[in-house]
């Protein structure tokens, strides 16, 4: 057979050349099978590479990284809530070899088993989790999934976690708790500022009951403040000697 082929190169020269000489990119990989099984030295490429008709038969494998998108998952939580979960998955070929021959379709597995990747570790996880511990989550996924499809010649690089969608009367629930929250600190906050400014009052009213001129300064200001103000009342300012000459008849 390998003589029949060389004979029909040689026949239909240069013709043939068109079908028996191939080339492959920079970053793309051959995978050649002759009578069916692969040729030693593994796969071929970048460059130039010869194959016989009638006998041989090559693949192309992308070795760049790929990403692909996890559909939206419905995923019931450690303390049953169910949230819809989706993530994006970047890998690549590492042994194009492999990738061909052990499965038939590499990244649509890869895909497939990052989907039962996500329900089976989400699972395990509180909804607290979920929401914030994304990173480790995504960490703990890539090194299952990268185990997995390792005889599969794929390598996964990276897993993200794009969105956590809750029940809408979850979301509610949520809401109306941040915002409790966010009003007790408010007040907690307000008290903390009145209990401080009533013991500054104090110290100032004890350092003012100490002085009488300064009692006069503070009268005096504080008719000020109030005349400063556009109104119809008129103050008729007495002194506060003859107020309490008054008080003490």
């Amino acid at each position: 057979m390998m003589f029949f082929s060389i004979c029909i190169v040689v026949v239909f020269f240069p013709f043939s050349l068109c079908f028996s000489i191939k080339m492959v990119q920079e970053y793309e990989r051959a995978v050649i099978f002759r009578l069916g099984r692969v040729l030693s030295g593994g796969a071929k490429g970048p460059g130039l590479f010869f194959v016989f008709p009638c006998l041989d038969e090559f693949k192309k494998v992308d070795l760049r990284t790929v990403a692909f998108d996890i559909p939206p998952q419905e995923i019931l939580t450690k303390d049953s809530v169910t949230v819809a979960v989706d993530a994006v998955i970047y890998g690549r070929v590492f042994d194009p070899t492999l990738s061909v021959c052990n499965v038939e379709d590499a990244f649509q597995s890869t895909k497939l088993l990052a989907a039962t990747t996500l329900r089976n570790v989400l699972g395990t996880k509180l909804m607290s989790e979920v929401l914030t511990d994304r990173d480790n989550i995504a960490e703990k996924m890539q090194q299952i999934l990268d185990e997995a499809t390792d005889p599969w010649g794929i390598k996964v690089e990276r897993v993200e976690m794009k969105d956590v969608r809750l029940p809408l009367q979850l979301q509610r629930a949520m809401a109306a708790e941040a915002e409790s929250t966010r009003e007790a600190r408010a007040k907690v906050v307000a008290a903390e500022g009145e209990q401080k400014a009533a013991r500054a009052l104090k110290e100032a009213a004890d350092v003012i009951t100490q002085s009488p001129a300064a009692i006069q300064l503070r009268y005096l200001q504080t008719l000020n403040s109030i005349a400063a103000e556009r109104n119809s009342t008129i103050i008729f300012p007495l002194p506060i000697d003859l107020l309490q000459a008054m008080v003490k008849k």
